[in-house]
């Protein structure tokens, strides 16, 4: 096991501990702690936020001109 897969699970199982041990949710304590110890290793080279991960947008549009009534 790496030293980053290691990190990753202490910081889960701490989370499920801050948590109050709920069971269910262990992608959740996963994903959660993956991209926190990540986050870490790269210095915050490339942080993102929780909801931000969602909403990114890969193309950009332009401003739509209105039409007037004829």
């Amino acid at each position: 096991m790496s030293d980053l897969e290691q990190n990753i699970r202490e910081r889960a199982y701490q989370l499920w501990m801050e948590n109050g041990c709920e069971h269910g949710k262990a992608d959740m304590h996963w994903l959660d702690a993956q991209r926190e110890v990540l986050a870490a290793a790269l210095g915050g080279v490339a942080r993102v936020s929780n909801g931000a991960a969602g909403k990114l947008k890969t193309k950009a549009s332009a401003p739509r001109k209105k039409r007037r009534a004829a």
